[in-house]
């Protein structure tokens, strides 16, 4: 899922649209698979899809440096979280406290085993971004947890507001 402007959005393959990948889900009559019995059904075409060259997507990947990927990964988790904690223009609806108490966990034991590896320019405001998913963890929820006991606390320590 994407958060952005527009709210919530599925993420899909770059390849495949939504609307090709609603249409390979509906489902063939008997003639429809008879008639194009080995065809590709992506996008309704009978020709195969270009294959993805996967040689030069790994050389992409190794070019990338670890760094990058740490925060990215902190970013996607950051994302996440938000929405599981009703922080999105959707509010209620795809709010889920278990599911975001896991997501801030990980985000949590994420940035704790990755501190030496990463500098401070790109530690300190993913700290304050956790920091503040906490908070809003303990704010969303009912009966909060003791200090120390949230989610991620056992990496960061009590949180307090």
């Amino acid at each position: 899922m994407r958060v952005g402007h527009s709210g919530v959005q599925p993420v899909v393959h770059p390849h495949y649209s939504v609307k090709t990948l609603a249409a390979n889900r509906r489902a063939w009559t008997p003639a429809e698979r008879g008639k194009e019995a080995g065809a590709y059904r992506v996008g309704m075409s009978e020709t195969p899809p270009e294959s993805p060259d996967f040689d030069s997507m790994t050389r992409d990947i190794a070019e990338v440096p670890a760094v990058e990927v740490i925060v990215t990964v902190a970013v996607n988790l950051m994302s996440a979280a938000a929405v599981k904690l009703g922080l999105t223009e959707e509010g209620d609806k795809y709010k889920d406290l278990d599911e975001a108490r896991k997501l801030v966990t990980a985000l949590a034991g994420l940035l704790d085993a990755s501190t030496t590896e990463i500098s401070s320019f790109h530690a300190a405001p993913l700290r304050d971004g956790l920091k503040s998913l906490q908070l809003a963890f303990r704010e969303a929820s009912l009966v909060p947890d003791e200090p120390g006991q949230g989610p991620g606390e056992k990496y960061t320590g009590p949180v307090y507001g």
